[in-house]
């Protein structure tokens, strides 16, 4: 096999696998909070205590995948596009 075309699929192979993971679980940890949905912060004695609600998820630590996100503008566009 060429290089080139080894690298082609094996750029088709991991975007299988991501439409895959984007089909089975659509949405993944929030990558500010690490899924906890609030910041860690520490009192006056250095203990851990629970922080403000995190902004990018809204509290759930949960955000919709890039894929995913994708999937939906573009089945969107098309059912507006086909009615």
């Amino acid at each position: 096999m060429t290089p080139a075309l080894l690298a082609i699929t094996l750029l088709f192979g991991v975007t299988l696998c991501y439409v895959a993971v984007c089909a089975a679980s659509p949405f993944g940890t929030c990558r500010k909070c690490h899924g906890w949905g609030f910041a860690m912060t520490t009192d006056r004695k250095g203990r851990p205590k629970r922080g403000k609600d995190c902004r990018h998820c809204k509290a759930t630590g949960k955000r919709i995948r890039v894929g995913r996100w994708l999937y939906n503008r573009w089945a969107r566009i098309y059912r507006a596009g086909v009615s």
